[in-house]
C-alpha cells in the first residue's frame, strides 16, 4: 500500500511540475534550432527526448538520508538549450537539504506530500521562511542561499523542483566553505572562532569510509 501511495504521489508531482515549469525564470541562452543533438548521438528519435531515470524511484525503499534525483543536462542531454530541468527531492523524517545556491536559475518547488520548513536569505541578509504543507509551492530566487528542512520526526516528505535552466548548478554552502581546502586559520578568523572548531566541522563533513 505504501509503495502504491508513493507511486501516485510521484505521478502527481510530475504532472504539477510540468504544468508550472514555464513560471521559472529561464537562465540559458536562446538557441537557433528546436533542439541540440550531442556530437556522439547518431540517431534522433523519440528515445532521445525520453528520460527513464526516475523509474527507479517507483517501488524503491525510501532513503534513510536526504536524496535528490536529477533530470538535468548531465542526465538528460535532450534538455540542452531547452532552459528547463527537474529534481525529485526525498526527505526522510527529520532530514535537511543544507543551505545551498543555484547560480543559473530560480527554483520552483512543489510539495505533494508531507511538510517542509523552507527559507532563503537575500543580499541584505533578510531571511524569508515558510512552513509548507502538501499542495504548496515556493519559489527560491536565482542565486540566493536557501534550504529545506523536514522537521517531522516521524513522517517523510517528497518535493519536486523545476529550474529555468538545463544546468542550474548547485553550490553547497557547508561543502564549499569547509571541504575545499580553505586554510583553517582563514576560516577561524572569518567565523570568529578557534581553529579546533573549524577542524571539528571539517571532520564532520568528511566522507565516511
Amino acid at each position: 500500500m505504501a509503495l502504491m501511495t508513493f507511486k501516485h504521489e510521484l505521478i502527481f508531482k510530475l504532472v504539477i511540475s510540468f504544468a508550472i515549469f514555464h513560471m521559472v525564470i529561464a537562465g540559458d541562452p536562446d538557441i537557433l534550432s528546436y533542439f541540440i543533438v550531442p556530437p556522439n548521438v547518431t540517431i534522433v528519435d523519440s528515445n532521445f527526448f525520453t528520460f527513464t531515470g526516475m523509474r527507479i524511484l517507483l517501488g524503491a525503499t525510501p532513503p534513510t538520508a536526504f536524496k535528490v534525483s536529477k533530470a538535468s543536462i548531465a542526465e538528460f542531454p535532450a534538455l540542452n538549450g531547452q532552459s528547463v530541468s527537474y529534481a525529485i527531492l526525498q526527505y526522510p523524517a527529520a532530514s535537511v537539504n543544507p543551505p545551498h545556491t543555484h547560480p543559473r536559475s530560480a527554483e520552483l518547488l512543489v510539495l505533494p506530500d508531507g511538510s517542509l520548513q523552507v527559507g532563503f536569505v537575500d543580499t541584505t541578509n533578510r531571511l524569508f521562511t515558510q512552513t509548507l504543507q502538501a499542495g504548496d509551492l515556493f519559489v527560491f530566487p536565482k542565486g540566493l542561499v536557501h534550504y529545506q528542512y523536514n522537521s517531522d520526526a516521524k513522517n517523510s516528505a517528497i518535493a519536486v523542483s523545476a529550474f529555468g535552466s538545463a544546468n542550474a548548478g548547485t553550490v553547497s554552502v557547508p561543502n564549499t566553505v569547509f571541504t575545499t581546502g580553505i586554510d583553517d586559520g582563514i576560516l577561524a578568523k572569518s567565523f570568529k572562532t578557534g581553529i579546533a572548531t573549524i577542524q571539528k566541522i571539517k571532520a564532520g563533513l568528511a566522507p565516511k569510509a
